[in-house]
């Protein structure tokens, strides 16, 4: 009897007890749970505080909102440019692999951060004085496109001040040809100036040559009187200007290393799958960068414009990068969207 006594009291205090523990644990996840609720409700009604305060304060200050976004943004996106520009400046100059290793959105960098620091400077330098902030940014968000980089800019703006540069540059595409004209002179005796006169006069009656016979005359830009070398001064400062060029020191170098860029890109777009492998912006861009205005145009004309281009291009030698530099020229001066601009 006190036998079986105690072992139902044994087993009766098990039972307890392994009640009351589970008891306490269903306590203790339910008492988590709602931890994690009000945590979560919490942290919910403060980002929906944080999110009205924001708008009321761009209710308020509209301008300063507006500059304090473009300034944040266009920073994050410069400094990481930067930083690629970097890695790139050291993996070209302080390796053994050169341009050519660099894939075409390298290229780009390579090729627009420099100006981009030159321009930035005064902005970022200025701004670090005290109190000269409240001037600087203000000044700078209204006149972007001569303090900033495109960086800072809208998508809006970037098409926009593109399409003024790509004007700028349009208005010496005429005296570039001028200045082939004026030197078809000294190739009279040449046996490519019945093909070259041909070019020249398809240019000057409004059409374009195919690019079949601007390859023919591929030679004459491998000596005088094209190659960079034997050019005049002032069909440099021509040439310079129309490629957005400044026209101070080392004009020639300059040019030849335009060149080298331009074919060097054409390659990357090539060895990455083409022109159909470009986005919208990307085939834009290559068209302006290149000489064409490419507003209004449909996808499928900039994509044969920019594989004629790429033929020319390709089939090329180191001796004839002059024609590089005449491109735009031979293939875009009368292109219906240049015109337009023009």
């Amino acid at each position: 009897m006190v036998i079986s006594y105690l072992l139902r009291t044994r087993v009766r205090f098990l039972l307890d007890s392994s009640f009351n523990s589970h008891r306490r644990c269903v306590h203790n996840e339910a008492s988590k749970e709602r931890e994690k609720q009000i945590r979560n409700y919490v942290l919910s009604r403060y980002m929906q505080y944080v999110q009205q305060y924001a708008d009321v304060l761009e209710k308020r200050f509209p301008t300063a909102i507006r500059v304090y976004r473009v300034f944040t943004i266009g920073v994050k996106d410069f400094y990481g440019d930067l930083k690629v520009f970097l890695a790139l400046f050291h993996k070209v100059n302080l390796t053994s692999k050169g341009l050519e290793a660099l894939t075409r959105r390298e290229l780009e960098i390579y090729h627009k951060m420099p100006k981009d620091m030159v321009r930035i400077a005064p902005v970022l330098l200025l701004s670090a004085l005290p109190f000269a902030n409240y001037v600087i940014f203000p000044l700078a968000y209204y006149f972007p496109r001569h303090l900033l980089t495109s960086h800072f800019w809208s998508l809006q703006q970037r098409h926009e001040f593109a399409l003024i540069d790509h004007r700028n540059r349009l208005h010496h595409f005429k005296g570039v040809f001028r200045a082939l004209q004026w030197q078809m002179e000294n190739l009279k005796d040449h046996k490519l100036y019945c093909h070259w006169e041909s070019v020249i006069g398809c240019l000057g009656s409004g059409l374009h040559p195919n690019t079949e016979e601007v390859l023919e005359c591929k030679t004459l830009f491998a000596e005088a009187p094209y190659h960079l070398n034997c050019i005049y001064s002032s069909h440099v400062k021509e040439l310079l200007r129309s490629h957005g060029m400044h026209t101070g020191w080392r004009r020639r170098r300059r040019l030849a290393e335009r060149a080298k860029l331009v074919q060097l890109m054409d390659q990357a777009i090539c060895r990455e799958g083409g022109v159909s492998s470009l986005s919208q912006d990307e085939i834009r861009a290559a068209c302006l960068f290149r000489g064409l205005n490419p507003a209004n145009m449909k996808r499928a004309d900039m994509e044969a414009w920019l594989q004629d281009w790429l033929y020319v291009s390709q089939n090329l030698t180191k001796d004839c990068r002059s024609l590089v530099l005449h491109c735009p020229i031979l293939l875009a001066y009368n292109h219906p969207s240049n015109w337009v601009l023009r």
